[in-house]
């Protein structure tokens, strides 16, 4: 399964690595896919992601899911 999330507040790869970083230690996050040009980040999983986990990790990186 995908989940893709817009991210505000980017700008530049130390941005994405660390919201790679939080992302990836979601349980059942398989991967994480950050685009620092479209603002995006794509988990994969087995099953569905709590979306609340996801933009409280999102937060505790420094950023905010839009």
């Amino acid at each position: 399964m995908k989940t893709e999330v817009k991210i505000k507040g980017m700008m530049c790869n130390g941005c994405t690595n660390a919201v790679k970083k939080k992302l990836s230690s979601l349980k059942d996050v398989e991967s994480v896919e950050v685009q620092l040009e479209t603002g995006t980040a794509t988990l994969t999983s087995q099953g569905e992601i709590d979306h609340e986990q996801v933009v409280q990790a999102v937060k505790e990186a420094g950023y905010e899911v839009e």
